[in-house]
């Protein structure tokens, strides 16, 4: 008891001292401009925070929007670390190409990802980093690989997503068009990435186990305090528990998926994991072992960039069209003056990639869209040095450094008055042709050295999905779709991608085209 007792007396003495060096140091660094709106002392953000974890983007949004830089600075419970979030394109220009080498992913994305991500591009910087973008970037523009993806998507699209949609509509089935999407994408980045049927391995568990890693892994940054899922990681418990056997399955995914590749002739194969082997094979490497983990992070880093994040922008893509109707048939006119050839019932009209760069509406209500609800909302970076951003704010060597591309697609500064409507129109010339907006305005696919290199890709595979999927059916949201209501606290889960809380159920209604009209009258 007194043993107890003492262990107490002990806790909360050193709980009392904590508090007070954090006080203390929460007035010591040097005065910055940048506001702190809801912020109190010691406890900082934590009580807004907590009170608005469920609409965590509109909550940091609107305080953005308040600041007259569209930049703030968080202050964590007691103070544990500085974090300064920015909407502003200035400083996005200023954070990501003009001071690059000065703001990186640092020590807090290998500590908190590393179970998942590994040494991965997503997750490094310095020359494991260079080595990665250097190889993939290669590969990217090349064009036997931007046919291989088309090629990929026309078969996926024909012999699995459109018939299945055929028969949920024929059956009159509700169905969760996001579970829908999300297993089509994963398919396909398994067979365009590793050259693989995730169907021809044990892939059962590993969309959920992905799942749950990541989320988990999203949900250290979100913890007011770091050392409780430290915690749970050495202690074993909790999510951490969770996510070690999450991280177990993804890893017999992946060196499932190596030796397959290894089983074949990785030079005549053209998915991107047999080029990173044939092109690794001049690498140095410690031991088989670093070159398998090196190899397992490569994998993992392709599922992350492709498996939720197109998935994810089609459909808060379906559910915006289903609540501005008027868009929707503007594209079903675009679509079908490129269709001459009717389908029939059990076979879609699959769009050639040459149609699909005519499609400039469809472009453009894609873009949007991303706009609105990007894939991937807020990110991270950690100073290195001492800088003072464009608008005056004073980032301190290792402060974290966030922009949201989520608030900067909702700033009147950026957008104008009429930046929360969803106007495909924006993005059109008086031509009706696509034109693209600053990428500092539209950081949706990031930029400069690290910026997406599946752009053009993700494009290609969003507008041919579309494309399908609404010249054969109008989609018909259980909800509704995208009322103004709706739009003012949209459904997202907040995890490390933008998806929808609780999916996206739709009826699916056959288009009746003109010429069946007439087929009905005779």
């Amino acid at each position: 008891m007194m043993l107890e007792l003492s262990f107490l007396i002990l806790s909360l003495t050193s709980i009392s001292i904590l508090i007070l060096i954090c006080f203390f140091r929460s007035t010591s660094h040097p005065p910055t401009k940048t506001p702190c709106p809801e912020s109190y002392p010691i406890i900082g953000n934590l009580p807004s925070l907590l009170r608005n974890r469920h609409r965590f983007h509109d909550w940091l949004s609107d305080m953005l929007s308040k600041t007259p830089s569209s930049t703030l600075q968080v202050n964590n419970f007691l103070n544990l670390s500085h974090i300064i979030c920015t909407a502003n394109p200035v400083n996005v220009e200023h954070l990501l190409v003009t001071n690059f080498s000065n703001y990186i992913k640092g020590s807090r994305y290998l500590d908190f990802l590393q179970e998942l991500l590994g040494h991965g591009i997503f997750n490094v910087d310095g020359h494991l980093w260079t080595v990665q973008r250097k190889i993939a970037s290669h590969e990217f523009n090349t064009k036997s690989l931007k046919h291989f993806v088309s090629d990929v998507v026309k078969s996926e699209l024909s012999e699995s997503l459109m018939p299945n949609l055929f028969k949920a509509c024929d059956h009159s089935l509700i169905i969760d068009m996001q579970e829908v999407l999300q297993e089509f994408t994963f398919t396909n980045i398994c067979k365009v990435a590793f050259g693989v049927d995730p169907g021809s391995i044990s892939s059962l568990n590993f969309s959920k186990a992905f799942d749950d890693a990541v989320e988990i892994g999203f949900s250290r940054f979100m913890a007011p305090l770091p050392a409780l899922w430290k915690l749970q990681r050495s202690l074993n418990i909790g999510p951490e528990k969770r996510l070690k056997e999450a991280v177990k399955v993804i890893n017999e995914f992946a060196l499932e998926v190596i030796k397959s590749r290894q089983e074949q002739d990785g030079g005549k194969n053209q998915d991107l994991l047999s080029r990173f082997m044939l092109l690794s094979s001049d690498m140095e490497f410690q031991d088989q072992e670093h070159k398998r983990m090196f190899l397992r992070d490569i994998i993992i880093s392709f599922v992350l960039a492709g498996k939720d994040s197109t998935s994810t922008a089609l459909t808060w893509f379906f559910w915006l069209i289903a609540g501005n109707p008027h868009c929707g048939s503007l594209i079903y006119n675009e679509i079908s003056s490129a269709a001459p050839l009717p389908a029939t019932a059990s076979k879609a009209r699959i769009f050639s990639y040459e149609e699909l760069k005519n499609f400039h509406y469809l472009h453009a209500a894609l873009s949007e869209s991303m706009r609105l609800f990007p894939p991937v909302p807020i990110n991270s970076r950690t100073t290195v040095e001492d800088d003072i951003l464009p608008d005056g704010t004073y980032v301190k060597k290792g402060w974290f450094a966030d922009y949201s591309a989520y608030a900067m697609g909702r700033m009147e500064k950026v957008w104008g008055q009429d930046c929360r409507e969803f106007k495909p129109e924006r993005w059109l010339d008086r031509d009706g042709v696509y034109q693209p907006f600053d990428q500092f305005r539209y950081p949706v696919f990031h930029c400069g050295p690290r910026m997406c290199l599946g752009k053009q890709m993700a494009y290609i595979q969003m507008k041919a999905i579309a494309a399908a999927v609404m010249h054969e059916f109008e989609i018909l949201p259980v909800d509704g779709g995208a009322t103004a209501k709706k739009m003012t606290s949209p459904p997202y889960r907040l995890t490390m991608v933008l998806k929808m809380r609780g999916g996206l159920p739709v009826r699916l209604k056959r288009r009746v085209t003109a010429q069946q009209e007439v087929n009905k009258r005779d």
